[in-house]
């Protein structure tokens, strides 16, 4: 069957944009295939600087046939029902059937549609896809309206061997509408027809040739000097980048974000080698790499002790004749002045310590609602030694020494420059301040993990300023009502609160949260807050004003009063779900646990992460046995007829155990069972080994399935009716120690 093979040629597309710009190609262009009936094979988009292409196999000729039977009017019908039915469908009397039916004779109307040929969708088809292309960015040029992320040049439609008949409006070209019947074009200015042929590269093979087919595309491409496939392109430069390490003694640094840039900068890529200035090797080697990097496109060569060596790689675009020598040194040349300039930055920096740098914070604003970053530092200093206690071999006054430098590097003009390296640049003007190395390490630590893939601080010194600096955050955002809603979070309060719940997870850290969301909310001076928010209010008059502030006043009271806790521990605890579940955990097993820990604080509504966590993972292995199925369907059991006589009643059954009233051998057995594991059941619970308080409920399993197998619940005595209803009641009341197994879903 005959392929679509598709291309837009254009100016450079931003490497950041293709990879999506290929899906949504081949997005739109199968979905409107598959609108128009028309089934296709494998579809498949590839995507350099300068090309999308999209090839779609085993398209059919033409669109199938369609037979539609529509059911109208009675045949003794008013005429005006009839001639709407008629007219409607674009039929006359004549057109109709007649059909004897159980309630009368109807007319029905035989619509037979004749496919149309592919090679006449095709036109429409790619017009609509090319506007519809949903750039992040995109402009116009010329005069002309139309809209892409690059003026765009060409198009390429073959199918089944020959050009698709269709255009795009712009201004590269003006021509006539041609005279073909049924053509209509959406525009009478048009950028160009659709052609059959295509060029090489810009420079090493710009003639066109004629293309046929996608094969036949794919390899006088090749012979262009164009590779169109990107997963070559990138195996080609990582290949070509480790044999010039290897050549020279020397390791690649890993960087698959370069590489995937880097292969959408290039079509034909060529990998040489060059050389850094000995002169900027004294630079911290994270500087260097990040200009090179972020200015040069270039990828770092490491020595054998992980050190930066003093060599780059480059890929060119092109094949020079003398090897790629003068390329070679005219990026050599372009790096010493980039590197000139860090080496400055570099220099200058060292000449004031940190310390000194702090006061400049002041004209750094962290929000126009909750002050400036100089502020800021002053929280994150008082509430890193708030949080040095919690935190095993912290000491108080070294964490606020780290917090009170935390930010200083932000008014360096390295970090100016250069914002990816806030932190990085801190541990060192540290350093070379004389600072205790753990100070500067939680410096250059304390914005981490700033996401999934970050590693996470377990420096004592680092993850007390860490959390200082994230709780900040989230209390001052969350007090001035700046929650995130939906998939809106400007402010990336959900990766702070995910990095909080990270260090204390991964730390062990048993922090009273409560507490210390309170401490972190009463460093934020209310009377700042009050006039901060009332100097941005819209509003013009007094008395809107004044009700505004007094608004305001009411909510920061109810702040005051504990509201800002129970929505910041509701906002963690969603987290905690959230990334349970992202481990496998079951919604109810972390529901379940969450009902119960809650009623096990000192401070009610608090949540102990760790202990959390240690209660799911216990209880999500222990339903997954046998024995934890069993147990859940005898706690179900349980509970339900427990609730059915108490309602029946009109009385709670209190749990207990009256071995005395116990008449029947297997409730005694049970009874026994339950006495002789309790005392262990709590000395389990009591240091958190819930996984033994699980194995100890495990071991009633037996019990209780043969007291429901041979024991009458609602005996005609009262007296043992009332004892086994207690007796169950303890068994719902033990379990729900562990969780609210009433949560369980299954």
């Amino acid at each position: 069957m005959p392929e679509l093979l598709l291309e837009l040629f254009s100016e450079e597309i931003p490497a950041r944009m293709q990879a999506r710009a290929a899906d949504d190609l081949q997005r739109l262009v199968t979905g409107a295939l598959k609108d128009a009936g028309l089934a296709h094979g494998a579809a498949r988009a590839y995507v350099t600087p300068r090309r999308l292409v999209l090839v779609v196999e085993d398209l059919p000729e033409k669109q199938p046939d369609l037979r539609e039977e529509k059911r109208g009017p009675r045949v003794d019908a008013p005429e005006k029902a009839i001639e709407g039915f008629l007219n409607a469908n674009g039929l006359t009397r004549a057109d109709c059937e007649e059909r004897v039916l159980d309630k009368g004779t109807f007319l029905f109307a035989v619509i037979e549609k004749r496919g149309v040929a592919t090679s006449d969708l095709l036109g429409r088809i790619v017009e609509q896809a090319v506007a519809d292309m949903p750039w992040q960015k995109s402009m116009r040029w010329g005069s002309g309206q139309m809209k892409w992320v690059r003026p765009l040049e060409r198009i390429l439609c073959v199918f089944a061997g020959k050009s698709v008949f269709g255009s795009v409006t712009g201004d590269k070209f003006v021509v006539e509408a041609p005279n073909v019947e049924g053509w209509k074009p959406l525009h009478t200015r048009l950028l160009a027809y659709f052609e059959n042929f295509s060029s090489g590269h810009r420079f090493l093979a710009p003639e066109a040739f004629e293309v046929a087919s996608f094969a036949d595309f794919e390899n006088k491409l090749r012979d262009a000097f164009v590779i169109l496939d990107r997963e070559e392109r990138k195996s080609i430069i990582l290949a070509g980048a480790e044999k010039a390490a290897t050549a020279q003694g020397l390791t690649l640094r890993d960087d698959p974000g370069l590489l995937d840039e880097v292969a959408g900068l290039v079509e034909w890529p060529v990998v040489l080698s060059g050389e850094i200035d000995a002169a900027f090797m004294d630079v911290p080697d994270e500087v260097l790499i990040t200009s090179m990097r972020s200015h040069q496109k270039y990828f770092s060569l490491l020595n054998a002790d992980g050190s930066l060596a003093p060599r780059f790689v480059v890929v060119a675009n092109t094949e020079a004749k003398d090897g790629g020598k003068r390329i070679v040194a005219g990026n050599e040349r372009v790096l010493r002045a980039r590197l000139s300039d860090a080496k400055f930055f570099w220099d200058q920096d060292r000449k004031e310590v940190l310390e000194s740098r702090v006061q400049d914070l002041a004209g750094s604003v962290f929000h126009a609602k909750l002050g400036t970053m100089a502020q800021k530092a002053e929280r994150i200093t008082a509430l890193a030694g708030d949080l040095a206690p919690s935190i095993r071999g912290c000491e108080p006054g070294d964490a606020m020494r780290a917090a009170r430098l935390a930010k200083a590097d932000l008014v360096t003009q390295m970090v100016f420059e250069f914002p990816e390296l806030q932190g990085t640049m801190g541990r060192y003007y540290a350093l070379n301040d004389g600072e205790d190395a753990g100070v500067a390490d939680a410096i250059a630590e304390h914005y981490s993990p700033a996401g999934p893939n970050d590693s996470c601080p377990t420096a004592p010194l680092s993850v007390a300023v860490a959390l200082a600096d994230k709780l900040d955050t989230l209390v001052g955002f969350f007090a001035i009502d700046e929650k995130p809603t939906g998939s809106r979070d400007p402010y990336a309060l959900r990766r702070a609160a995910l990095g909080i719940i990270r260090l204390i997870l991964e730390n062990g850290l048993r922090l009273p949260l409560t507490k210390i969301i309170q401490s972190s909310f009463k460093l934020y001076d209310d009377e700042i807050l009050r006039s901060l928010w009332v100097r941005n209010v819209s509003v013009h008059t007094d008395t809107q004003i004044i009700d505004e502030m007094n608004r305001w006043a009411l909510r920061f009271e109810l702040l005051r009063e504990g509201g800002i806790q129970a929505e910041l521990l509701d906002f963690f605890a969603d987290r905690l779900k959230v990334q349970a579940r992202e481990r496998g955990i079951r919604h109810d097993v972390i529901n379940a646990v969450f009902a119960v820990d809650q009623k096990d604080q000192e401070t009610p509504g608090d949540v102990d992460l760790v202990r959390v966590m240690k209660r799911v993972d216990a209880l999500q292995a222990f339903l997954e046995t046998d024995d934890g199925k069993s147990l859940l369907e005898a706690y179900r059991r349980a509970a339900n007829i427990v609730s059915i006589e108490q309602k029946k009643d009109g009385r709670v059954f209190q749990p207990a155990m009256y071995v005395a009233s116990l008449s029947e051998g297997v409730e005694l057995v049970l009874s026994q069972r339950l006495r002789a594991g309790m005392e262990t059941f709590e000395d389990r619970i009591n240091v958190e080994d819930f996984v033994g308080a699980m194995a100890i409920l495990a071991d009633l399993r037996e019990p209780i399935d043969a007291f429901f197998t041979n024991v009458r619940v609602n005996s005609a005595a009262d007296d043992l009716r009332d004892n086994r209803l207690a007796l169950l009641s303890y068994i719902r009341s033990t379990m729900d120690v562990v969780a609210d197994f009433s949560l369980i879903e299954s």
